[in-house]
């Protein structure tokens, strides 16, 4: 019998989560539960972490669990790492379903950057405006930099910088909507992770319209895993497993 647990948190494993409900599986989704207000799921539904490597070990040996879908945040390396081993470990098969990232276009202005502490001192630390989309878990980096910060945050909640204006809004974000944010808030730098997907996307556009310089926190690495970027492609990978492909 196949049991599947999907380690959530993104529009794509949302869109997984139906997709298997819809074809009548025996699935879980895990949140990982740093936000408040969680989505409802068409799955049932756990919520926290596992304890590490071995927890998340022993839940899938408990749980019986055959098949991993890893549909997590492309930032969220901690537990892709731990899901990569966990399934080694418990002789699970693990796919992992992810956006594409985006990708510059010739008229953009992009700086890419390997990490947060490289994004804090790519900026000019002039006082300018500075849109910071990178989440709320990160900001440490940037607290010794001299600017004025737009953060837009899922929720409230608290963060540690000065001089900062929090929005609180979810996406999926317009290109109108976040151009005008920018013009508002009198921003002259944009900075976000390299999420992909088309929810946040709106803010590349927005910045690109209006010729600012865009500071890109790529992709953490994380060890070779097979990924695929549709739900088609996951189910096909079920439906073979299965089988014994």
């Amino acid at each position: 019998m196949t049991r599947i647990l999907l380690l959530g948190g993104t529009s794509e494993a949302r869109a997984m989560a139906q997709a298997l409900a819809g074809a009548g599986m025996d699935a879980i989704y895990s949140y990982a539960g740093r936000v408040q207000a969680l989505a409802r799921q068409p799955l049932p539904m756990r919520v926290g972490g596992f304890g590490g490597v071995d927890g998340l070990a022993a839940y899938l040996r408990a749980e019986r669990i055959t098949h991993l879908i890893d549909a997590t945040h492309p930032f969220a390396a901690l537990i892709s790492r731990n899901a990569l081993v966990a399934a080694q470990r418990a002789r699970v098969p693990l796919i992992v379903l992810e956006r594409p990232p985006w990708a510059a276009r010739p008229e953009d202005r992009w700086t890419h950057v390997p990490d947060f502490a490289a994004a804090a001192e790519a900026l000019p630390g002039d006082g300018s405006g500075v849109f910071l989309a990178i989440g709320r878990q990160h900001l440490a980096p940037f607290l010794s930099r001299h600017h004025r910060w737009l953060l837009r945050f899922a929720e409230i909640a608290s963060h540690p910088l000065r001089d900062a204006t929090l929005i609180v809004s979810r996406g999926p974000f317009t290109v109108a909507g976040d151009k005008a944010l920018m013009q508002r808030h009198d921003i002259g730098w944009l900075v976000t992770k390299n999420s992909g997907g088309r929810g946040a996307a709106a803010k590349l556009t927005a910045a690109r319209e209006l010729g600012l310089p865009i500071i890109v926190i790529d992709r953490p690495a994380l060890p070779a895993r097979r990924i695929v970027g549709t739900v088609a492609e996951v189910m096909g990978w079920l439906h073979g497993a299965d089988r014994g492909v």
